[in-house]
């Protein structure tokens, strides 16, 4: 079983926005849906006036609060992570070539995460690929200052993908959240869901050919939807209800 970190209150208001599938929802709706998963009202209430402060929600005339532009592209990530964008693989490569020399470490430090939210493994500094299976809308941060191609791999596919991700770890990592989330604890279960959230942004997202068998990412992607909604459900029908 995953080492469960407990879920702090901003983290849990930030999980439901994230997850909601309204752009904005009222205090009265965070309390309710938070309540359920362990978090008292008065901690809501003290979290979403700091989250405000932060920067990290909006708060509109009538009390609806809605993440901030900064987090709105974590929801569209999140969201890709759930629905990734695949097409069948012809055996081809994404290739992108960092050509741009002299940046700072803080630029190039961004590239990388930039290029692993992208799905990209680093074969060498400055070399990164990925089956080419994946709709990729390419950021002008990587387009400036990189070269991309397209080619085949001269050595074993498959060998090469276990070499450039650790489809072992992240199945074994998946299977316990899974089995995490097979609990009726809420407080639980609301924990290794977001666990998961966060753990499905690291699925390589390979073409079925060049995974291990049995892996889990369509299962635990399903698990994380299903819940995403039953949370949903949950937090309209208490409000309904008062």
């Amino acid at each position: 079983m995953p080492a469960l970190k407990p879920v702090t209150t901003r983290s849990a208001l930030l999980t439901l926005l994230l997850g909601a599938e309204l752009p904005s929802l009222t205090t009265r709706e965070l309390v309710a849906a938070a309540s359920v998963v362990g978090f008292a009202e008065p901690a809501v209430r003290v979290a979403l006036s700091r989250m405000a402060a932060a920067g990290d929600v909006v708060r509109d005339d009538e009390g609806r609060h809605r993440l901030s532009d900064r987090l709105l592209e974590r929801q569209r990530r999140q969201d890709r992570a759930t629905r990734p964008a695949v097409h069948d693989w012809d055996g081809s490569w994404e290739i992108v070539a960092v050509t741009t020399a002299g940046r700072t470490a803080a630029d190039r430090a961004d590239l990388r995460t930039t290029l692993g939210e992208l799905r990209l493994a680093e074969l060498r500094e400055g070399v990164w690929t990925r089956p080419a299976n994946l709709a990729i809308d390419w950021p002008a941060a990587v387009e400036e200052v990189s070269d991309r191609f397209t080619g085949a791999a001269a050595t074993d596919a498959r060998e090469l993908a276990g070499r450039l991700w650790d489809l072992g770890d992240w199945a074994r990592t998946a299977r316990e959240l899974l089995a995490a989330t097979d609990t009726t604890d809420p407080v639980l279960r609301f924990t290794a869901c977001a666990t998961s959230g966060r753990h499905l942004l690291t699925d390589p997202v390979l073409p079925a050919e060049l995974l291990p068998r049995d892996w889990p990412g369509e299962e635990l992607r399903a698990s994380h939807v299903a819940y995403k909604q039953w949370v949903n459900d949950m937090r309209r029908s208490l409000v309904d209800a008062g």
